[in-house]
């Protein structure tokens, strides 16, 4: 076992604390290393120093900020291994998914350089004799709060864009993968960050509830951001509004994707099984719904299963999930709708894998609304497959779901692609493409239960200043 402790970071510099809890390996089961448990004391230092950073990094020079973040991303780029190898060990993440992370956190950094500089305000007309003009101004403190499952991704926009706006931030990473969310700290830090202008803190599940409600509570905290669960978001909503702090929320999602009678069945396919089962279906986005018509259905499962095969090997270790629990948790949606008349296409509910967090890809049919499987965020490899025969039917399954993030259509007539895109309830429609999709050029966020605000482009930065009005008698 490693003795390193991952500690906070505090006003520019490294923090460790006497009490602390394990890290484990998702795949060993093994304890990587330690982690700071953060206390009420913690939370005042950590608001302290954002507080008292606030003006000198709102009055920073915007061309200093731009190039504090492109020097981010050159060291995120030099760090590549080391960053990749930590959500290897910390989430089981494969290579490829950590570098997914790394590429478009790194984009993020060198795309969000360029906005700084890019907020404005403006002159309005006014009534005689008056003159006016509208500032945008950051908010102040920051509360920033980032998941496990695409820590880089996650963890970077979630401190990035409020920093690009002139606030600072209190980034509280999560408990499952607290050194690779350190390392985001730590490149900042490097690049050249003012101390003060991201504090980071970590605690463990016992304390959670007691440190974030301190910190959304604080006078000093002026708004918040939260990238999780929706049942842990409508905790974090109601602490907000209790305070009457507002929010950006990114939650869950149960995400369809709607396979027409005219589609690319091998592309549908191959974009089918990517969404639903890309790193175990542990993505907020992921497919959850494959919405089919009937008369291509049979084709379409008949390519949808030789694709997980051929994706999926027998010959192969089954995907790591984040826990054992999350397992139980698939298995037990699957059982239950088999026991309520669905069949299971391709996968055994009951095989017995190298270790408890894993599980093969499964793919439910027959699948109906009396199910919990039906409604159930499952984040883990399963999916449902749900015949329907008009366009009304399709829409009405896709939007009967208290979430709206993601979603996607394919079809070969692109008319028919903007009617389904215009009339499902989400924050995204992918037209021949899968679920999945998140880039720093378009807005990400969602609808319903799947939260509100949105990350990435202008919107992001927009979220993290408010208007002040001026005027003057000439």
């Amino acid at each position: 076992m490693s003795t390193y402790t991952v500690p906070f970071v505090i006003n520019g510099e490294e923090r460790h604390v006497e009490e602390t809890f394990d890290v484990t390996s998702p795949d060993t089961g093994k304890v990587l290393h330690k982690c700071g448990i953060a206390t009420e004391a913690d939370v005042a230092a950590a608001v302290e120093a954002a507080a008292a950073a606030g003006q000198q990094w709102r009055d920073f020079p915007t061309a200093k900020r731009r190039d504090i973040l492109l020097k981010a991303a050159e060291i995120m780029t030099s760090r590549r291994d080391e960053l990749a190898q930590y959500m290897i060990d910390e989430v089981g993440a494969l290579r490829p998914w950590a570098d997914f992370n790394l590429n478009l956190a790194t984009d993020f950094f060198k795309d969000v350089a360029g906005r700084v500089s890019a907020v404005e305000g403006s002159v309005p007309p006014c009534a005689e004799g008056i003159t006016s003009m509208i500032v945008k101004e950051p908010y102040g403190v920051v509360l920033a709060m980032a998941p496990w499952n695409a820590p880089y991704i996650l963890g970077t926009r979630s401190v990035l864009f409020p920093i690009a706006a002139g606030c600072t931030v209190i980034f509280k990473g999560s408990e499952t993968s607290p050194r690779t969310h350190h390392a985001i700290a730590s490149i900042l830090t490097e690049a050249g960050l003012p101390k003060g202008v991201l504090n980071y803190i970590v605690t463990n599940p016992a304390n959670a509830p007691t440190v974030t409600k301190s910190l959304i509570a604080h006078p000093d905290v002026k708004k918040i951001n939260f990238t999780g669960s929706t049942p842990v978001g409508k905790i974090i909503g109601k602490l907000a509004g209790e305070n009457l702090k507002p929010a950006v929320l990114e939650l869950g999602g149960k995400a369809p994707a709607i396979v027409w009678e005219d589609a690319n069945l091998d592309l549908a396919a191959g974009q089918s099984i990517a969404g639903a089962f890309f790193f175990s279906g542990q993505i907020c986005m992921s497919t959850e719904r494959i919405i089919v018509h009937k008369k291509i259905s049979s084709a379409f499962q008949e390519k949808l299963l030789a694709k997980i095969k051929e994706a999926f090997p027998s010959t192969s270790d089954a995907p790591i999930l984040i826990n054992a629990s999350s397992v139980d948790k698939n298995k037990k949606l699957i059982k239950d709708a088999v026991s309520k008349g669905a069949s299971v296409l391709n996968g055994d509910v009951d095989a017995t894998e190298s270790s408890k967090t894993r599980l093969r890809p499964i793919v439910v049919g027959k699948v109906t609304p009396d199910m919990d499987l039906y409604k159930t965020e499952s984040f883990g490899p399963s999916v449902s497959l749900i015949e329907v025969e008009s366009e009304e039917e399709a829409l009405r399954i896709a939007n009967d779901t208290e979430y709206g993030l993601t979603s996607a259509v394919f079809t070969e007539d692109l008319r028919v692609g903007l009617r389904f895109a215009r009339g499902i309830e989400s924050g995204a429609v992918h037209i021949n493409n899968m679920t999945i999709h998140d880039e720093m050029t378009l807005p990400h966020g969602g609808a319903k239960a799947s939260g509100f605000g949105r990350f990435n482009s202008h919107y992001g930065v927009e979220e993290w200043v408010r208007t002040k009005t001026i005027t003057w008698r000439n």
